[in-house]
């Protein structure tokens, strides 16, 4: 089972509930999630994350990137060069 990016996961040991906000892969194969729990804390700033391998994680819902937002980010779908500046 694959964890995609922006699904909301759950560790299975500890409990740790939030949305799956980086993948690495490591030489040796292991594969990490990094999970960012919702909310903030009671200063205002985001809740710290936590990393987990993802054989540990199960996944608790399916948040689909609207295709709005899915074209905001990423490659372009055509290279551009900038203008070379003048002077």
């Amino acid at each position: 089972m694959e964890i995609k990016l922006g699904q909301e996961v759950k560790d299975i040991i500890t409990g740790f509930y939030g949305v799956a906000v980086a993948r690495t892969v490591w030489l040796g194969g292991c594969i990490r999630i990094t999970v960012q729990p919702k909310g903030l804390k009671e200063d205002g700033s985001p809740r710290d994350t936590a990393v987990f391998d993802e054989p540990q994680l199960e996944i608790v819902e399916d948040i689909l990137l609207t295709e709005k937002a899915e074209s905001r980010h990423g490659p372009r779908s055509e290279a551009t060069r900038v203008p070379d500046p003048r002077r």
